[in-house]
């Protein structure tokens, strides 16, 4: 689980800001609350990041999949950390970014931070916090570091340090050396945190599509329901030469991949195609919806032909499923999750996934939006709502509904919003500038 996400020097965001998915004393909801009673902390399982056109909505989302990057993946060898400090203040482009993580992995609670310029890691610490203190797992500053017990004589752990690059994170090299002791960490990052943006496509909707797979049926029934028109998915074998767009591809899969399974890629036309490994063999297929007939027969259509709606909502299905499951641990981030989709659609499916939560559970759902009709409180907590803004300099801050003690629960947050009573909305200047150019311009001929 994310209990809280800290920023500052990135992008939109100059000055330091906190997304905390700690829940207040909010008692709206509580029944699908997570507690984790081990450290007296209920966790919030759903959080909306409201805000105008380049308020800072997407660079937030951005900075999780900026650190996701430089601590999966890490860098090759002298690239510069493609940081991207605040641009409007040139005293920031010599300032670090700085970006730390307060994470739940089973019942053990870590935080994680670094701070980085385009040329190296300044530095990086990792921390595990118990009930009643915390201890430093390890902690780095330039070209040093030091340990924290149990660690703190490991021979080995310090050779993996002395080969760690400016530019590379010890937590990415640490793991890269076949060193566990931190893995659990870089694990979450790898395979809970799980980033959406409105022009990705979830690659675990290859699972969903297999006849075999257990929410196969749920995959479909919801796609059903949602009046997508669509009774069934299905993949079907092609020939690699077939497809002009692909005829380099399946080369990068060989040399960038080894996993059997590569995944779902969308083309240059908007088809999909599934790419496995059998041995030294690329097997390609196409991903066709099936939709019924005047006389109930399937009829199948090219992903191409189905709305960019359509498409959007087959990508996400899989993400709300699997955050839905019993047991589940994922913490999806949603970027403009209205994109191409009906306000009703999306309140379904947040309504689906919000009914499944519970005391236990430990799965979250974040997402930003412009969808106002969703900023309602009978969905979700004063908490769990969350508005950007951006000052006159071009600096974002970011500020949860649940800082306004005016705002009771059974209040119009909606009309509040739109009425400039909370931030977060738009300066509308277009507006004035076009009626002051029609009023200069109405007695010219044109």
């Amino acid at each position: 689980m994310l209990i809280s996400f800290t920023l500052e020097n990135w992008k939109s965001f100059r000055n330091e800001v906190t997304f905390s998915m700690i829940a207040g004393r909010e008692k709206q909801h509580n029944d699908r609350v997570p507690e984790i009673k081990k450290y007296k902390m209920r966790v919030l399982p759903i959080s909306a990041v409201y805000g105008g056109n380049a308020s800072g909505k997407s660079n937030l989302f951005k900075a999780l999949e900026f650190s996701k990057k430089i601590i999966v993946n890490g860098l090759k060898l002298e690239r510069p950390i493609p940081v991207d400090p605040f641009r409007l203040d040139p005293s920031c482009k010599k300032k670090p970014s700085n970006f730390s993580f307060m994470i739940l992995i089973k019942d053990n609670l870590y935080e994680f931070s670094f701070s980085v310029t385009r040329k190296s890691v300044l530095k990086e610490k990792l921390v595990q916090i118990k009930s009643s203190n915390e201890y430093k797992l390890y902690e780095r500053a330039g070209n040093k570091i030091s340990f924290g017990k149990p660690f703190d004589n490991d021979d080995r752990l310090k050779f993996v340090f002395e080969g760690t690059r400016d530019n590379q994170l010890f937590l990415n090299n640490s793991v890269t050396q076949k060193v566990d002791s931190f893995k659990p960490v870089y694990d979450w990052f790898k395979n809970s945190l799980v980033l959406i943006s409105p022009e990705s496509e979830y690659m675990g909707l290859r699972n969903y599509i297999q006849k075999d797979h257990p929410s196969n049926k749920k995959m479909i029934d919801t796609l059903s329901s949602l009046d997508t028109g669509i009774h069934g998915l299905e993949e079907k074998p092609v020939r690699i030469d077939s497809v002009p767009a692909l005829k380099d591809f399946p080369i990068k899969i060989i040399e960038e991949n080894t996993e059997e399974d590569i995944g779902l890629v969308l083309s240059f036309s908007g088809d999909r195609y599934l790419f496995t490994l059998e041995g030294d063999k690329i097997i390609v297929k196409k991903l066709f919806t099936s939709h019924r007939n005047i006389e109930g027969k399937n009829i199948s259509f090219e992903m191409s032909d189905e709305s960019d709606g359509t498409i959007r909502t087959i990508d996400l299905i899989p993400a709300f499923i699997s955050l839905s499951e019993p047991c589940s641990n994922f913490v999806f981030f949603i970027d403009e999750i209205n994109r191409s989709l009906h306000t009703l659609l999306i309140r379904q499916l947040l309504e689906s996934y919000l009914e499944s939560c519970s005391k236990d559970s430990r799965s979250q759902l974040i997402f930003t939006t412009h969808d106002v009709l969703l900023m309602d409180q009978d969905l979700m907590r004063r908490d769990e709502m969350w508005v950007t803004e951006h000052d006159r300099e071009g600096s974002s801050t970011l500020y949860s509904f649940n800082e306004f003690k005016e705002i009771r629960y059974d209040k119009d947050i909606r009309k509040s919003y739109l009425q400039g009573r909370l931030g977060g909305v738009p300066r509308i200047l277009l507006k004035g500038a076009l009626s002051d150019y029609t009023s200069k311009n109405s007695g010219q001929k044109g």
